[in-house]
């Protein structure tokens, strides 16, 4: 076999690994994916009639507070789930068994691969649970071409190949589970300060650039116009430049702390 059949075979294996482990304990997952499932409810049905006036200036209009708010939450999933990443390949590095494959004849990154993989096929289908939710509850696209669903698609799993990459570097540097999760935080906690629930032009002065600039209020700008048909501006290029610098940025560093001999 060429040694890209045995890498696809090896991170296959691997993939179905974390694939099964997944579903043998769901819990993690569970409760990473009922954060925003209930930021969505609690900004929609407590806060939703005063975020919607203040928004819009005018009248409350629920509804219209709705669409703005969904494609952030999305994106807020994403943070949110790839935060099981980080515990899993904790786990697996201080469990032992990432030595036990270091003496097999198995492809090296093929461990990386599966976990990442892995890692992005979970972020999309709690990326559908929620965007069912906002369906649910009023959630419409009705402006949207089948390009831009597409383009919107893309998007949300170049978003998630970025952060999950990311959250394997934290996990590696991780010692364990606990660390891991605390780690990986800021993958919550940035969405929280940028436009999922408010414009960047409602926010004080000093603090729109550091809204506006990090990654998720681009990317969240670039899917909620895909999605509404508004305008995204610089957002578009900007979120492919955030996405890919992330990836390209997790994946150097997580090889990098992988491929160190283990002491």
């Amino acid at each position: 076999m060429s040694t890209l059949s045995l890498t696809v075979r090896d991170s296959s294996t691997m993939l179905r690994r974390n694939l099964l482990h997944a579903r043998r304990y769901p819990s993690l997952t569970l409760n990473l994916l009922l954060t925003p499932v209930m930021m969505l409810l609690l900004f929609v049905y407590i806060f939703g009639d005063v975020m919607s006036a203040g928004i819009g200036g005018g009248g409350a209009d629920r509804a219209e507070y709705i669409a703005y708010l969904v494609p952030g939450v999305v994106l807020m999933t994403i943070g949110s789930t790839v935060i099981g990443t980080a515990v899993s390949v904790s786990n697996d590095m201080s469990e032992g068994i990432i030595a036990r494959f270091r003496t097999m004849a198995i492809h090296r990154g093929s461990v990386l691969v599966g976990h990442v993989v892995g890692s992005v096929l979970q972020a999309v289908a709690s990326v559908v649970v929620v965007g069912a939710v906002g369906v649910a509850i009023g959630f419409r696209s009705v402006d949207a071409s089948a390009l831009e669903w597409i383009a919107a698609f893309g998007l949300l799993v170049l978003f998630a190949l970025a952060l999950t990459w990311i959250a394997v570097g934290m996990g590696l540097i991780s010692p364990n589970a606990e660390a891991a999760s605390n780690n990986a935080l800021p993958l919550i906690f940035l969405p929280l300060i940028s436009s999922t629930f408010v414009p960047v032009d409602a926010m004080p002065g000093w603090f729109q650039p550091i809204a506006e600039y990090q990654p998720f209020t681009p990317a969240i700008e670039t899917l909620r116009g895909l999605l509404l048909g508004t305008e995204i501006g610089h957002n578009g290029w900007l979120a492919v430049v955030w996405c890919v610098a992330l990836a390209a940025l997790g994946y150097v560093w997580s090889k990098s702390v992988f491929d160190r001999d283990p002491s």
